[in-house]
Parts: structure tokens; C-alpha cells; sequence
């Protein structure tokens, strides 16, 4: 028995393939730019903190994040941000705080929830707090934020 066709790609024969470059727009910044927005970012949202607008930190920092390729080490700092904005929230201001984002800042926070649920280490840390967030996003924003979240090709 053959087993020598396993090791072909069919989708080189296929017209109709679709690539990830194709799925969405990239973003017009470069990867330095979108590092240095991100610090900036990162610099506005720890003064609002320092402030207590919480609301003020999460617009600031899910405005405009960092997509696309060659971006890591922006994403893994907004990331922290945005984790470092959540564990500084008492519990009963969530609420609050999630009604007053806009709708695209609320699923831009739910692609962050999962991606630190889903990171290696992060649960342990902060995943109760997460999970919190995620339960008053959820119900503030309806499950169409969740599907938004998972549709979306624009990974954070």
C-alpha cells in the first residue's frame, strides 16, 4: 500500500484557495509604528489608571489594536495592558464599566478576554478575572459579542 499521497498539497491544484492576506485588510502602520503606539498607549492608559478611569483606560487601550503580522511583541504588550487594566477593577464597577464602552471597544475587550484564557500561564494568573469580565461582558453585550470575537480574522 501507498501511502506516498498524504505528502501531496492538493490546494497547490486548487484556483479557489484563500489566503489569510486575503481575509482582511493589513494594517497600514509598520511594525515599529504600531510598537511605539502601543507604548504610548500603554503609558496614557497607567495615567488613567493612576486617575481611577477605568472606562478612559480600556477605550485608550482597545482603540485601534495591533493585527496582522510581525506585530508580537505589541500584542503581548497590549495584552498585559489590557490585563493590567481588568485586575485593577474592583467587581461591582464591571458592570458599570462595561455599559459605558462602545460596541466595538466591547468586542475588541472579548477578543482579549479569550486570548488570555487561552494563553499557557495566564488562566493560573488572572483567570478568575477574566472569567469574571467575560460573564458581565456577556451579559451587558449579548452573545453577538462573542460571535463577533470568534469570527473576526483580525487576531489581537
Amino acid at each position: 500500500m501507498d501511502i506516498n499521497f498524504r505528502k501531496i498539497d492538493v490546494d497547490v491544484y486548487d484556483e479557489d484557495v484563500l489566503f489569510e492576506t486575503e481575509l482582511y485588510d493589513p494594517d497600514p502602520r509598520s511594525p515599529q509604528q504600531v510598537l511605539e503606539d502601543t507604548k504610548a498607549k500603554a503609558a496614557s492608559v497607567r495615567s488613567s489608571l493612576a486617575k481611577g478611569d477605568t472606562v478612559g483606560a480600556l477605550v485608550t487601550i482597545l482603540d485601534n489594536p495591533p493585527y496582522g503580522p510581525n506585530v508580537e511583541e505589541a500584542k503581548n504588550l497590549t495584552l498585559q495592558t489590557v490585563v493590567t487594566v481588568l485586575n485593577s477593577t474592583k467587581a461591582t464597577d464591571i458592570p458599570n464599566v462595561v455599559r459605558s464602552l462602545p460596541p466595538d471597544t466591547q468586542d475588541s475587550l472579548m477578543k482579549y478576554l479569550y486570548k488570555g484564557m487561552g494563553l499557557p500561564g495566564w488562566g493560573d494568573v488572572s483567570g478568575s478575572v477574566l472569567l469574571g469580565w467575560h460573564e458581565k461582558l456577556t451579559e451587558v453585550a449579548g452573545t453577538g459579542c462573542i460571535v463577533r470575537a470568534m469570527t473576526d480574522r483580525r487576531l489581537v
